[in-house]
């Protein structure tokens, strides 16, 4: 199972043909087990067009959904007392990590930087 970062929501949306083949892949490789949290759909329509929201709201809803309970946050907020000077981790990218962790699932993002709590394997 695997969790998807804004990142890649974004180029896929944006129509990059490498990520939606990668995505392909992905939903092939998971019997469609793909999941976002809440945080990915609030960053996305922080910066969504008016014209992009029908599209938009139907991709989202294509993923399941994990949510973001006590358990998550307790795992984030360690997470950013952590890193938060090292490695400028903001709270985005905690409860995603977090929410990652604690399901057990992989993260696939590009941006593996924003995410040092999380080992290698740990990424799709």
């Amino acid at each position: 199972m695997i969790i998807l970062d804004t990142d890649i929501l974004i180029w896929v949306l944006r129509g990059n043909v490498e990520i939606k083949e990668k995505l392909e892949e992905a939903i092939n490789e998971t019997d469609g087990s793909l999941y976002i949290t809440p945080i990915q759909i609030a960053e996305i329509y922080a910066g969504i067009r008016k014209s992009e929201e029908n599209i938009t709201k139907g991709f989202l809803n294509s993923f399941n959904i994990i949510p973001i309970d006590a358990e998550i946050g307790r795992l984030a907020g360690k997470f950013i007392n952590q890193y938060r000077k090292s490695h400028s981790v903001e709270i985005a990218d905690a409860i995603i990590a977090a929410a990652s962790i604690v399901n057990s699932f992989k993260l696939w993002t590009l941006n593996k930087k924003h995410y040092p709590m999380i080992e290698e394997a740990g990424f799709y």
